[in-house]
């Protein structure tokens, strides 16, 4: 009973820093994204990194043997079915203010720090159509250049062998850079892993995951190769300490673009392409199909074939896959729930007239 009480209130004293934090981002800035986050970071790294198989699955394993044994405790233990009742509350609210407290510690409180447009001195603003049209032009010349650049033949979409070799290193390493060259804290080795069996993610309409519980992220095998390193260095992201989806795609998206490699890149504008045409064939439904004819044949070919590998895993209750997730992202700060992810439209086009490129 002690022991119940205890993780609920470590649960309760979670949520209150949490709510202390909202109000107080550059808090969370200081002392937690920049300060024990980063001890969290190195210890998960550099004891449990070196392991070749995604820690998640020891995690589902040892947490189905626990549940197991307490399903039976529970089953065997003689008592009235109302103490029984009273146990079995008490218990699942220890195991909720368990979770909470760990999911904060190990990594929760990064939604609380400082936008990332402000630590970089950015003007993100909404984009009006006129906007997305100009935006989806910019990078309609980078796909059709880039795709040249790929040395295979019309038709023919990236295959296997066009993936380069540690592609998690070289992305990590890219990620890095970029963020040490900004001030931003890099300790660590974040794990980027592929998660089997394919479609895991993509049923439930994601592409990967980051679990906070073993520091690593996870990426579906089931996407497209063209997907790969723009979903890569997302979830990397998350693991160097960011929570905003927005943020983090737009991590993905410069780790990609200035790593040097045109297949990164081409990953990278790919997805953003992708990201502003949803956005604007809502508003411009007629003059989105005179814009994507701004694309080569090859674009238009290996955006099919990216989505050709998404149909063969179907949506499992996607409604109620839209509801929770949303309901997540907005009880860690994030007012526009799922929406959030369009954020990187904001930071890209606010980074790209800041850099003049």
């Amino acid at each position: 009973m002690k022991r119940k009480i205890i993780w609920i209130g470590l649960g309760l004293i979670a949520l209150i820093i949490r709510s202390i934090l909202s109000y107080h981002p550059e808090l969370a800035e200081q002392y937690y994204s920049r300060g024990l986050f980063l001890m969290v970071r190195w210890t998960i790294d550099y004891m449990l990194g070196w392991i070749p198989i995604p820690l998640i699955y020891f995690f589902i394993l040892i947490f189905s043997i626990w549940l197991f044994i307490a399903l039976r405790k529970f089953i065997r233990k003689k008592a009235s079915w109302s103490t029984k009742l009273v146990s079995s509350l008490l218990s699942a609210a220890a195991f909720i203010g368990g979770t909470l407290f760990f999911f904060f510690f190990l990594w929760g409180y990064n939604y609380a720090r400082l936008p990332i447009e402000k630590s970089l001195s950015l003007d993100a603003q909404p984009l009006e159509a006129k906007d997305l049209k100009e935006e989806m032009k910019w990078v309609s010349e980078k796909l059709v250049k880039l795709r040249e650049e790929l040395s295979i033949h019309y038709g023919e979409s990236p295959n296997e062998l066009e993936l380069p070799k540690k592609t998690e290193e070289k992305l990590r390493q890219s990620l890095e850079e970029w963020l040490e060259m900004r001030g931003f804290p890099t300790l660590g080795r974040v794990r980027g892993r592929w998660l089997y069996p394919k479609g895991i993610f993509l049923r439930f309409s994601s592409a990967g995951l980051y679990f906070p519980f073993t520091g690593e992220g996870h990426i579906d095998p089931g996407l497209h190769i063209l997907d790969h390193p723009y979903t890569m260095a997302h979830e990397l992201s998350h693991g160097y300490g960011f929570g905003d989806e927005g943020t983090c795609s737009f991590l993905s998206f410069i780790a990609c673009t200035e790593s040097g490699n045109t297949f990164f890149a081409y990953s990278a504008y790919l997805n953003y392409w992708l990201t502003l045409a949803g956005n604007y064939r809502r508003y411009q439904p007629e003059d989105y199909k005179r814009v994507r004819e701004l694309l080569s044949e090859e674009n238009k070919a290996d955006i099919e074939a990216m989505y050709a590998e998404l149909r063969k895993y179907p949506d499992i209750m996607p409604k109620f896959r839209n509801y929770a997730y949303d309901a997540y992202l907005k009880s860690q700060g994030i007012e526009e729930g799922v929406l959030n992810y369009n954020r990187v439209i904001m930071l890209v086009r606010a980074w790209r007239l800041a850099k003049k490129i």
